[in-house]
Order: C-alpha cells, then structure tokens, then sequence
C-alpha cells in the first residue's frame, strides 16, 4: 500500500497519523486548540519529532486544558523546562500560553474558534499537494500574528490546517488520495 512519500514507513505512530488522522476534517475546538500547539512547537523541527513527543506534551500540558495553559504561571514554565519528554524551548512554551489566551479570545469573539477559521475557509476543503504556504495560510497567519500569537507563521499554518483537514494533500500516488472531483 503506497502512502505519502513523507510518511516514516518504520514508525507505526507516522503512520497511524497518516491514515488515520493526518487532511481528516475535525473542527471540534479542543482538537483545533491541540493541533495549534502543537504545530507551533514543530517550526524548526520535523512533525515526526512533535508526533512522537505528543504523549508526553499531553500529559505535560494537562492534556490540552486550554483553561489551565492559559493560567500558567513561571513555576510551570520551569517545570516544562526541565521535562526531557516534550520540545523544551522556552520561546514555545511561552508561546504556547499566549496562545492560548489568544486562542480563548478568539473563541468569545466567533463563539468557536472553528467559527473564526470559517471566516478564512468559508467551510470549504481545499485539495492540493505539493506546496506548503498558500493565499489561504497567509492570510490566517496574518491575521492571528496580528492578535498576538507567536509561532505561527504561513508554512505552519499551512501545516495545521492539513492536520484538521482543511486542506487535503495527500499525494497522487498514496492510497488516501482525492481531488475534488474524486471526493
């Protein structure tokens, strides 16, 4: 069975993410919030390196609580800090706090975020392969830098919005590929 050229073939985690997860519509808020975070920690990095820590970032980050990252305090940084098991890079993880106040006020303004990201979509999948920043990611990245979040620039958002299915990219020859006008 043929998957996309960039799936780790001896990583059973890649490949769950791949044929399970990976361009798969999900615009519940807390897995919205989840892909955020941790796309943000990927800039710089591989998704394979973020994927396989993604256990550990979960247990880190209190399972994705936005309410309880929102809240953290220096106490809890330093704590991420020394955690062997997730990214520690003190500039993310600090991020990823601003974010998520950012991420909520998003979600008072639209009433979800997932609202918000329709604004951009107009609640259409796009099919391409081959690139990794288009007009779309531009403009949203634009956008949340314009309110504030860090690491979030066009290529990761690009990156997040195939890993909640708001663009699909799997590649012609995978055995997951659709165009439009195969869906």
């Amino acid at each position: 069975m043929n998957r996309c050229k960039w799936c780790n073939l001896n990583n059973p985690k890649y490949i769950d993410y791949h044929d399970y997860e990976w361009c798969k519509p999900n615009f519940d808020d807390q897995y919205l919030f989840e892909m955020l975070i941790l796309e943000s920690f990927q800039a710089g990095l591989s998704w394979e390196c973020v994927l396989n820590k993604r256990e550990n970032f979960k247990n880190a980050l209190d399972h994705f609580d936005i309410n309880k990252i929102s809240n953290y305090d220096d106490k809890k940084i330093e704590e991420l800090l020394k955690n062997q098991g997730i990214i520690r890079n003190k500039l993310k993880i600090k991020a990823s706090i601003n974010n998520s106040k950012i991420f909520k006020n998003i979600q008072k303004e639209y009433g979800t975020f997932h609202n918000y990201l329709k604004s951009f979509t107009k609640d259409t999948i796009l099919y391409e392969t081959g690139k990794t920043t288009n007009d779309l990611s531009d403009q949203l990245s634009k956008d949340l830098q314009k309110r504030g979040m860090r690491f979030v620039g066009s290529t990761i958002i690009y990156s997040y919005l195939q890993a909640i299915g708001v663009i699909y990219s799997h590649e012609e020859d995978c055995f997951m590929y659709k165009n439009e006008s195969s869906r």
